[in-house]
C-alpha cells in the first residue's frame, strides 16, 4: 500500500461504518472471538488496501472510520467477507453449533449457509476534520456508554488507546492514525 498521507475532504471522504451482527447475536463477547476479528480487519485493510482510522469491538457489532480509496461496496466486501469467513470458521471448528443455527439463512451463491453480518449497510461518507473527529470520539466512547469500562483507554478492542499516544505493546489492531494529513488543529 502506498505511503502518501490521506487528507480528510469532500474529494477524499474517510467511511464511518457500523456492522451489526445477524439477529444482534453477541457473537464478540469472548476476547479469542475480538482477536480474530482484529486479525480479519487487518488481513482485509492488506488486500483491500485501505486505511483504519479507528474502530470498536462490541459485543453485538463494530465501528470504523476507514478510508475510500474505491468505493463503499468495496471496502464493506473486505471487511464483511473477511472477518466473516474468520469468524464462522472459527465457531464451525469448535462446533458452536447453537451460535451457528442463529447465523443460519437459506444457502446463497458458493454455498454460504451462515451470514455474520446483517445484510443492511451503515455507512456515512465523512468530509470534514469536525465529522471525522466527532465520529473518532462517538467511536471510543462506545464501551463507556455501554457500561463496559469507565474509560475509553481501559477497552482493550479500540483504537481509543492510539488516539491518546499509550498504546500498549500488545495491541490487537493497529490504526493508521499516523497517515492523516490534518489541515487544522484537529
Amino acid at each position: 500500500m502506498a505511503t502518501e498521507k490521506f487528507q480528510i475532504s469532500r474529494d477524499s471522504q474517510a467511511l464511518y461504518i457500523t456492522l451489526v451482527a445477524r439477529n444482534r447475536l453477541p457473537v464478540f463477547k469472548t476476547d479469542f472471538i475480538k482477536n480474530i476479528t482484529c486479525q480479519a480487519l487487518d488481513e482485509a485493510r492488506n488486500s483491500g488496501e485501505f486505511l483504519i482510522f479507528a474502530y470498536v469491538i462490541m459485543p453485538d457489532h463494530m465501528h470504523l472510520l476507514t478510508n475510500q480509496p474505491k468505493t463503499s461496496a468495496d471496502v464493506l466486501r473486505y471487511i464483511k467477507g473477511i472477518t466473516g469467513r474468520r469468524v464462522i470458521d472459527y465457531l464451525k471448528e469448535k462446533k458452536y453449533e447453537r451460535s451457528l443455527a442463529k447465523l443460519r439463512h437459506e444457502e446463497w451463491k458458493r454455498n454460504h449457509a451462515h451470514s455474520l453480518w446483517q445484510k443492511e449497510k451503515n455507512v456515512l461518507s465523512v468530509f470534514s476534520e469536525a465529522m471525522f473527529m466527532q465520529k473518532v470520539n462517538y467511536i471510543h466512547l462506545n464501551p463507556v456508554r455501554a457500561g463496559l469500562v469507565a474509560r475509553a483507554t481501559d477497552y482493550r478492542w479500540s483504537s481509543a488507546r492510539i488516539w491518546q499516544r499509550c498504546p500498549t505493546d500488545d495491541e490487537p489492531l493497529r490504526v493508521d492514525i499516523d497517515r492523516i494529513r490534518w489541515r487544522s488543529g484537529a
